[in-house]
């Protein structure tokens, strides 16, 4: 997982993220951190405002920590570790708590993600999120309607991050991409935003197991004018995806259902420009930026 910054929050000021009601494997592993913790600090005879003072967060952070109300940073179970001198145990726990900062859904589509031998992407109005730069995504968040909570930003930020530790991946999994024109166009987040998210698409794209294709403006008629679509296949043979504009939008399995996606996405990807002209277009975007 991803250990991006944090934006200009110090740490006494990040009130941590709070887990997803309906999250239950989440609200488990936060309770028991949080009890442990508590636990802890109490067999060392610590009050809650030396131990505060002494990690550098706030006495009613500490509190929400320990009562599974609020997500421990990793850098919080360090310094916890050192100060209640646990040998290590306490910071053990930042793999449970990692996995449990980023949002439900998040994770069960990283889940699949990791698993795929090949994965093949278009979608009609946004960048995909394995190709997002975190400038990018977070401008992307931050426009969505009604708003989220700053905090919320950040945590779906780091979560779209997270799931682009599918490029380390040995092997590599074979990935496919067809983005419309308009959106590599489109200057969202300012000029600079958009430069940096220009270059990710050029480093990706030279990828050897990436293919990287822009539809152009001018194929007026193409399979995906409905909406995303996705085909994940995997090792043992079997594939699933999903389409807006088929099944419901919802994801199948089914080797028919998964045919039809498959057809679409391959005419999609025989419409739009061939992967070297696509990064040669990108290039000499990037130019006039």
């Amino acid at each position: 997982m991803s250990g991006r910054g944090w934006c200009g929050v110090g740490e006494e000021e990040e009130p941590g993220w709070e887990v997803e009601p309906d999250d239950e494997w989440g609200v488990a592993v936060i309770a028991t951190v949080g009890r442990q913790l508590r636990l802890r600090r109490e067999a060392v005879a610590l009050r809650a405002a030396d131990f505060a003072k002494a990690v550098g967060y706030s006495e009613d952070m500490v509190y929400k920590v320990e009562s599974g109300k609020r997500i421990p940073r990793p850098e919080y179970l360090d310094k916890a570790d050192k100060v209640l001198d646990a040998g290590g145990l306490l910071a053990a726990m930042k793999e449970d708590v990692e996995k449990v900062r980023y949002p439900k859904k998040v994770r069960a589509l990283a889940e699949v993600e990791a698993k795929a031998v090949e994965i093949g992407v278009y979608v009609c109005n946004s960048i995909n999120g394995l190709l997002q730069t975190p400038e990018h995504a977070r401008v992307a968040f931050e426009s969505r309607q009604p708003p989220y909570s700053q905090g919320e930003v950040e945590r779906l930020v780091a979560a779209r991050m997270a799931r682009q530790s599918i490029f380390e991946r040995d092997p590599a999994p074979a990935l496919s991409f067809v983005l419309e024109e308009a959106l590599v166009r489109r200057p969202l987040g300012g000029r600079m935003v958009w430069r940096r998210q220009l270059e990710r698409l050029l480093e990706v794209g030279h990828l050897r197991n990436v293919s990287l294709q822009v539809m152009p403006l001018h194929s007026e008629v193409h399979p995906g004018l409905d909406g995303r679509i996705e085909v994940l296949k995997f090792a043992d043979g079997t594939a699933t995806g999903r389409s807006d504009g088929a099944f419901n939008g919802r994801l199948v399995s089914d080797l028919r259902q998964v045919r039809v996606l498959e057809l679409r996405y391959g005419t999609i990807r025989a419409q739009a420009l061939p992967p070297r002209e696509s990064l040669a277009f990108i290039e000499q975007l990037l130019g006039e930026t």
